[in-house]
């Protein structure tokens, strides 16, 4: 591979074509190689227990179709909670055996934590509390039997319920069969016997704000022992479980002893920056307990995630096995006497570590302080070489200095990464406006790189176009050395370790400008050989591939849900380019290797292929029967004006929801048109179920025909009712203190709003100290149906009593679709038309909606 001018554009891509071709697929196999699953719980061959696939998706499987939909409040919510007390039970039972007739050092001690509490939950810019009433969680704790022993934990998490329109197999099944395969595992393995003890909490509610976590963390007595936290999630039915959040450097060193690392220091600064608006009970943890931990979620195909196909046929094979090894042998790490769990009783500072698996899981980590040393080194280093070996500018003046050429060099390269981002987001706006196929991406987390990579590309090209005559080849290929050095030290001096990043691409880079002369056939001209092309852009792209594919595995799926209004095409035409640009730093500098009417004759190739590219998405629908438009759907009964409403929503800006309402209402609705859409905010209590998730929702509200001598079973004496006790006023303070009570039998997750200056309330000790609007939000166990909340507000003159307007709502535990479709009869008129409406759905759209079909229940009072 030596340079030669007899190679031209077509040739030379031609070499270069298995490294564009060849890394992408690598990276991709890489992505999706999982372990192969076993089926025997013990090894054939030595007898001993090993982690089983099959037990594990059996327990997800059990716990999803079974049981079914676990939402919080539901009777199958309690089945849950009583089958796994008794797969504890008959564990601690057996424990007890084992220890009995081997004499194994070893205890294992259950516990069924039931309680109330309450916590603030600011979610969305949104100021919100939870409450709860008897929720549960079932704990397991196996130690040595010492108290030394159980001085220091790891806990292990994982949550029982699922949310409220999913049956929830890997959201979170499958993470409780790992936990359970894991406690087996250990029990039957002869020769462990923990150091430090291991507490299992399967928490009981985390879909409802984690407030499962939150009683752990708040209530049971073993929490003040735990030192450190694995939260076992899903987001997704594919793939290796990531971790993406690490919250210590003890941490970190303990994942390195897994057997098939999948994390790295990008997703954990992504996850921390809050552009994901998700979160786990990791927060809990993190906040009333203040330990440190891993957090690791499934999170390939979260086109299923919260979603009605979140069943074991849909997750792929190996996902089980990859996280119930992991967890294994964190476990065991973390309870052996060489774990850091004691040091971690003193408490723990942020991470200072840089780590990452790269290809094959080769895990990589250094701390924060060699990362400076090594980032400051190869700034320095690059300077020189460049300062060495700079190629003055074509027909630049002779004094022109060292400086002045790598700032032009500098400004091209400045130049087209910004036309790369501007050009992806033009074909978005057209995409968008102007063809009305918003969207046309979203079915498969890749097909973006189809639509917006070859206009970043267009783009970077067309940008290089006023400087080709300017700036040499090398110039571009020195600037970008110098600005990737530079780009690593400056982010990891601000304390970010995904200045990496910038690193790993700068090394390989640096290291074939050093061996450039070897490979070229003229090494005094200072010509770039292709082999220095083909040799320095293996490793970006490789880089560059296994970041952007669990990027956009991710991102796609969640930004074509996060409501009508958020720019979503733009949104993954910004992310597209941005992950594109590191991976392809060597584009710039061979854009300039052939002269301008090279770079005219590429960028007209380019723009051919982003309008063929344009045109192809165009004819493309956004949604198809694995890949859903989620639909939200209410059916609302106001118990104050007798009315019943149809409320219906959508999450994503793609074409054709206004359509589908027209047709919806034209065949359940009372009018021929469908009303126009109602303001989404705050004050809107229809959603409040749902908030503050609800400010994603663009609705309408259809008005439905309500049966003369219909009777509501919500307006006895004993039913949904918001009352006012034990009040007191004090003109001379102008306050009012009082207690609402909350009755909902037969409402679960209810909710109450109201606007007032509250002084004082059992909810904390910080309400806003202001006139506000207020939402509480409520989740009790099944057959809990009362609430109270005291508190004390500020008298106005324009309120000089002090009454209370509450807005409140519910849902109807028997009328939620298809979760209830077995006590159908139990729902009302909801259930009767979700029926109907779910059929005629699924024939309409062939399968592309999910729809959530909630029943509701709600009015106002004052009080």
């Amino acid at each position: 591979m030596t340079n030669t001018k007899r190679w031209g554009p077509v040739r030379s891509l031609l070499l270069l074509s298995p490294v564009f071709i060849g890394i992408p697929l690598l990276a991709l196999w890489n992505h999706t190689n999982l372990p192969k699953p076993i089926t025997e719980p013990f090894d054939p061959v030595t007898g001993l227990p090993q982690i089983s696939e099959s037990n594990i998706l059996g327990v997800a499987k059990y716990l999803s179709e079974d049981i079914g939909y676990r939402t919080v409040g539901t009777k199958e919510h309690a089945l849950g909670d009583a089958w796994l007390f008794n797969q504890v039970q008959l564990f601690q039972e057996e424990c007890e055996s084992i220890v009995y007739s081997t004499g194994r050092q070893l205890e294992c001690e259950i516990w069924r934590q039931q309680g109330g509490g309450s916590h603030r939950f600011d979610m969305m810019g949104k100021r919100l509390y939870k409450t709860y009433v008897n929720l549960t969680n079932i704990i397991v704790r196996i130690s040595d039997g010492t108290d030394e022993g159980k001085q220091h934990a790891l806990l292990v998490n994982s949550h029982l319920d699922s949310t409220l329109p999913s049956p929830g197999a890997a959201d979170d099944g499958i993470s409780v069969g790992v936990m359970l395969d894991s406690m087996r595992v250990l029990l039957h393995t002869p020769d462990w016997s923990p150091k430090h003890a291991v507490i299992f909490l399967f928490n009981n509610a985390e879909e409802s704000l984690q407030d499962g976590s939150h009683l752990y963390a708040t209530q049971h007595p073993t929490a003040s022992t735990a030192r450190a936290v694995i939260n076992l999630e899903a987001a997704g039915t594919t793939g290796r479980e990531l971790l993406f959040q690490a919250t210590s450097d003890e941490m970190i060193n303990a994942y390195s002893h897994v057997p098939r690392p999948y994390g790295t220091v990008f997703a954990n600064d992504i996850f921390s920056s809050g552009i994901l608006l998700s979160d786990t009970d990791f927060r809990q943890f993190e906040e009333y307990m203040r330990i440190p931990g891993l957090d690791m979620a499934i999170v390939g195909n979260s086109y299923l995630y919260h979603m009605r196909k979140d069943l074991v046929e849909n997750i792929e094979v190996g996902v089980a096995q990859h996280m119930g090894e992991n967890t294994l042998a964190l476990i065991k790490h973390l309870t052996s006497d060489v774990s850091t769990l004691p040091k971690l009783a003193d408490g723990h500072s942020p991470p200072q570590t840089v780590y990452l698996a790269y290809l094959g899981g080769m895990w990589m980590s250094y701390s924060f302080k060699t990362a400076k040393v090594l980032y400051t080194a190869i700034f320095a280093a690059a300077v020189v070489f460049a300062k060495m070996t700079y190629v003055p500018c074509p027909g630049s003046r002779k004094n022109e200095g060292f400086w002045a050429v790598q700032t032009q060099g500098a400004v091209a390269v400045l130049t087209a990464i910004l036309c790369a981002i501007l050009v992806p987001n033009l074909v978005a706006l057209l995409m968008r406006f102007v063809l009305g196929k918003a969207m046309s991406w979203f079915s498969n987390p890749l097909v973006p790189v189809a639509l917006y990579g070859p206009a970043a590309i267009l783009g970077a090209l067309a940008s290089q176009y006023f400087s080709i005559d300017t700036v040499h080849e090398q110039t571009l290929f020195t600037s970008m050395l110098l600005m990737q050095t530079f780009a690593a030290l400056a982010i990891q001096l601000l304390g970010i370790g995904s200045a990496a990043l910038f690193f790993m691409n700068s090394v390989p880079i640096f290291i074939v400008l050093l061996l450039n002369p070897l490979l070229s056939s003229n090494p005094k001209a200072r010509e770039i050989s292709m082999g220095t092309y083909f040799l320095g852009q293996i490793f970006p792209l490789l880089t560059g591939s296994l970041l952007s594919i669990p990027t956009l595995e991710v991102f796609v799926p969640l930004t074509g849900r996060m409501g009508a209004d958020v720019p979503s095409d733009n949104l993954i035409a910004t992310l597209i380019a941005v992950l594109g640009a590191p991976a392809l730093p060597l584009l710039l500098p061979l854009s300039h290797r052939f002269g301008k009417r090279a770079l005219v004759r590429g960028i007209l190739l380019m723009t051919i292929v982003t309008s063929v590219s344009i045109a192809y998405f165009a004819t493309r629908q956004p949604f198809d029967e694995m890949h859903q438009k989620r639909l939200f759907v209410i059916h609302m009964e106001n118990v104050t004006t007798n009315e019943q409403h149809l409320h219906l929503a959508a999450a994503d800006g793609a074409p054709g929801f206004d359509l589908l309402v027209e047709e919806i209402v034209r065949e359940f609705g009372t009018t021929e048109h469908a009303p126009a859409p109602v303001v989404m905010n705050d004050h809107n209590s229809d959603w409040d179920s749902l908030y503050p998730f609800s400010a994603f929702l663009s609705p309408f509200k259809v008005p439905l025909a309500v049966p003369p001598n219909y009777v509501s079973q919500w307006k006895s004496s004993s039913k949904f009712l918001v009352s006012a006790l034990n009040e007191t006023t004090d003109l001379v303070l102008g306050t009012r203190s009082f207690t609402i009570k909350v009755d909902h039998p037969g409402a679960i997750w209810t909710a109450i709003a109201f606007d007032a200056h509250v002084l004082k309330w059992s909810l904390d000790n910080n309400p806003p100290n202001e006139f506000a609007r207020h939402h509480v939000k409520e989740a009790s166990f099944y057959g809990t149906d009362v609430y109270s909340l005291d508190l004390t507000i500020k008298l106005t003159p324009q309120n000089p009593a002090g009454r209370l307007k509450v807005n409140f709502v519910g849902l109807q535990e028997n009328g939620m679709w298809p979760a209830k479709k077995s006590v159908k009869e139990q729902g009302g008129a909801a259930m009767a038309l979700f029926e109907k409406l779910d059929r005629w759905l699924d024939e309409k759209t062939g399968g592309t909606v999910d729809a959530l079909l909630m029943g509701c229940v709600g009015g106002v009072t004052v009080i």
